[in-house]
C-alpha cells in the first residue's frame, strides 16, 4: 500500500496495543516509523529496474527479518522516553506495527515476499488497489481524532478506525469473489479455455474489476463493476507475443518477470527493441512495469541490460472513464 496508508496504521496499531500505558503521541510516532521502515528498501539501487521491481518488499518485508528487528526498535523506543519497565509492550507494539505493513501489503497484486528466507515465492491477494482512500481515511480520522483528545474516549476512537479499515478490507475480499464469479460465468458462456484468470481492483475503489484471463492465443482484458445489470462481460483480446519465448529463453528478466507476475505477462517487439510488460498493473494499452530486454539483430535477439518503458494513463480522461463504469454505465474502456 501506500506509505500514508503504512504511516496511519502503524501508528493506529501501535496506539491500539499500547494504550494508556505512555503518551498516545508516543506511540503514534514509533508506530508511524515501524509502518515506513520496510519500505525503504525502495531507495537501493539493484542495478537495473527489472532488480528493482522484483526485489521491492523482499527481506524487508519478511516476518521473520521483522520480528528480530522489533526487539531492537523497541529497545531504542523504550530507552529514548526513559520508559525500560515497558519494554516489553513496546516490543509487543512495535511488533505489530511493523508486521501488518507487509500484511497489508499482501493484498495487493504487486507481490510480497514476506516468507523469506524460506521461501521467495512473491504472494499477493489482489483484492485492493495500492492508493484507496476508502481504506486509509478511517485509519487517518481515527488515530487524528485520538491524538486531538488524547484523553477519555480517544481510544476508542482509534479502535474504530482500525475496526472500520479492516472491515473495508475484508469487504474487498468478498468484492473480489464476487467479481471472479462474474468473470468465470462469462467466460464459459463464451466458450473461452482459460489458463489462468486475474481478478483486481481499478484504482480507488472496490467496485470496478479488472479481469485478466491468459488464453492459448493470447490474453483477453474485462472489466466487471459489482453495479453492472446482468452479468455479461465484454473482452477484448490482445496477443501476448508467445513466438517470442523461445528466441528469449535464457534471458533473465524476461525469466525474472514471469515468476514475478505468475505467469500474467507479454512480450512484444517494436522498432528493433523486445519488451517483457506486467500485465497485472496497468491496462491496455499503458502498463506501469514494461521494459526493454533485449535488441533486433538480424535473427537473433541479443540481451540488454533492461531498460524501463513503462509509462501511466492521462489521469483525466481514465478517471473520468473508471468512475462512469464503476457506477454501471456501459462505457468500453479507453484505449
Amino acid at each position: 500500500m501506500d506509505s500514508l496508508s503504512q504511516i496511519a496504521l502503524g501508528s493506529a496499531v501501535a496506539m491500539a496495543t499500547i494504550g494508556r500505558r505512555t503518551a498516545l503521541w508516543k506511540a503514534a510516532l514509533w508506530g508511524a516509523v515501524a509502518g515506513t521502515l520496510p519500505d525503504l528498501d525502495a531507495f537501493i539501487d539493484h542495478g537495473d529496474p527489472v532488480s528493482n521491481m522484483t526485489l521491492h518488499r523482499t527481506e524487508s518485508h519478511a516476518l521473520f527479518y521483522l520480528t528480530l528487528a522489533a526487539p531492537l526498535l523497541a529497545a531504542a523506543a523504550a530507552g529514548l522516553h526513559g520508559e525500560r519497565a515497558l519494554f516489553r509492550r513496546w516490543w509487543l507494539a512495535l511488533w505489530l506495527a511493523l508486521v501488518t505493513h507487509p500484511l497489508l501489503d499482501l493484498m495487493t497484486v504487486y507481490g510480497t515476499q514476506l516468507g523469506l528466507p524460506f521461501t521467495d515465492h512473491p504472494y499477493g491477494v489482489g483484492s485492493i488497489f495500492i492508493i484507496d482512500p476508502l481504506y486509509t481515511l478511517p485509519l487517518l480520522v481515527g488515530t487524528g481524532m485520538a491524538l486531538a483528545r488524547d484523553g477519555r474516549g480517544a481510544l476508542r476512537c482509534n479502535a474504530a478506525g482500525l475496526l472500520l479499515s479492516t472491515l473495508y478490507l475484508a469487504w474487498s475480499v468478498v468484492a473480489q469473489q464476487l467479481a471472479t464469479r462474474a468473470a468465470e460465468a462469462a467466460l464459459r458462456a463464451q466458450g473461452r479455455q482459460v489458463e489462468r484468470l486475474l481478478v483486481t481492483p481499478t484504482p480507488f475503489n472496490t467496485l470496478l474489476w479488472r479481469i485478466v484471463a491468459i488464453t492459448p492465443q493470447g490474453y483477453a482484458e474485462g472489466f466487471h463493476s459489482l453495479l453492472d445489470e446482468g452479468g455479461g462481460v465484454a473482452f477484448d483480446d490482445f496477443p501476448r507475443g508467445q513466438a517470442l519465448l523461445a528466441p528469449l529463453q535464457g534471458n533473465p528478466a524476461v525469466a525474472r518477470i514471469a515468476w514475478f507476475s505468475h505467469g500474467f505477462f507479454k512480450l512484444a517487439e517494436s522498432q528493433g527493441g523486445v519488451f517483457v510488460t506486467d500485465l497485472r498493473m496497468g491496462q491496455e494499452p499503458v502498463y506501469i512495469f514494461s521494459f526493454r530486454v533485449a535488441r533486433r539483430d538480424g535473427a537473433r535477439l541479443l540481451p540488454l541490460v533492461p531498460e524501463s518503458a513503462g509509462g501511466r494513463p492521462e489521469v483525466g480522461r481514465s478517471l473520468a472513464w473508471l468512475w462512469r463504469r464503476a457506477l454501471g454505465e456501459p462505457l468500453a474502456p479507453p484505449r
